[in-house]
């Protein structure tokens, strides 16, 4: 059995093993509700699935005809998705604790996957869901790039924002809060200066989380979809966007990986970029 939760702690849930799959998926949904570049699931039987705490907070939007999303309310976490028609639940496995007697199988939606998103490792590549199971993907908007400007919506479309200017770095983070937060192994955030952004719809809609014992984390969300937003960060001047958000290319991809040192034990990092086990030197 495996215990998982939501960043605040309010959304908890088990799912008993044996677990018969853990994936990474690409799809735009998926970097959308996340905010990074893929999503890590892992399937358990139906049966074995509890929700401990939380069904009070946790919001269920549907995010397709035939798809439905969680996450909590309070910190936005992305959470389970019960699937009867399959006999499975389907659970981030960044939101659960420990060595979970599996690894990542495959890459799936890398189709779809985005243009700063480098897959370094050799795990099977589906350009969408593998052979044989019966689901298609479902179509999603593009958006044409304008010059100068890099743009950016939550899952449902609700909020959109803009940027003027390159980010000044894209790093992926492993720390716990990320990882939690994100429901993924790891966060992509690209920072920019705050005098280069703004929210052009649904800025009303944007809930933050502040971690009550952090300095400066916090995450932000739509309060309709869950999908993870920008977070802007007055005290510093910066606004802190995670990638999987960004509907056009940012022109960087990440540039090392920190907090390295709390990295999820199933997930293993693989490519030539720099690791540090905390933040990176100055």
């Amino acid at each position: 059995m495996a215990k998982g939760r939501c960043l605040c702690g309010a959304v908890s849930y088990e799912l008993d093993g044996p677990f018969s799959a853990m994936v990474h998926c690409h799809c735009s949904m998926c970097r959308k509700h996340h905010g990074t570049g893929f999503a890590t699931f892992v399937a358990g039987p139906l049966a074995g699935f509890r929700l401990t705490s939380g069904d009070d907070r946790l919001v269920r939007y549907r995010s397709s005809p035939n798809g439905e999303r969680s996450f909590c309310s309070v910190c936005g976490s992305a959470g389970p998705t019960v699937m009867p028609e399959h006999g499975i639940a389907a659970v981030p496995a960044a939101g659960l604790e420990g060595d979970l007697g599996i690894k990542p199988q495959c890459h799936l939606f890398v189709g779809s996957k985005a243009p700063w998103d480098t897959i370094a490792d050799e795990l099977p590549q589906f350009d969408a869901y593998p052979p044989g199971f019966a689901a298609e993907g479902v179509p999603r908007p593009v958006v044409t790039p304008r010059a100068g400007i890099t743009e950016g919506s939550c899952l449902c479309g609700e909020i959109g924002y803009e940027i003027t200017g390159a980010p000044a770095r894209m790093m992926n983070c492993h720390c716990s809060r990320c990882r939690l937060g994100r429901a993924a192994a790891h966060a992509t955030n690209a920072f920019y200066k705050l005098d280069e952004f703004r929210w052009v719809r649904g800025a009303a809609l944007v809930v933050e989380y502040k971690v009550p014992d952090a300095r400066f984390h916090a995450a932000a969300f739509c309060s309709r979809c869950g999908g993870k937003v920008p977070k802007t960060s007055p005290e510093r001047g910066i606004v802190i966007v995670p990638a999987g958000s960004l509907d056009t290319d940012p022109g960087m991809c990440a540039q090392g990986h920190i907090f390295v040192a709390n990295k999820a034990p199933w997930f293993d990092i693989t490519g030539s970029l720099p690791q540090f086990p905390g933040m990176p030197p100055a």
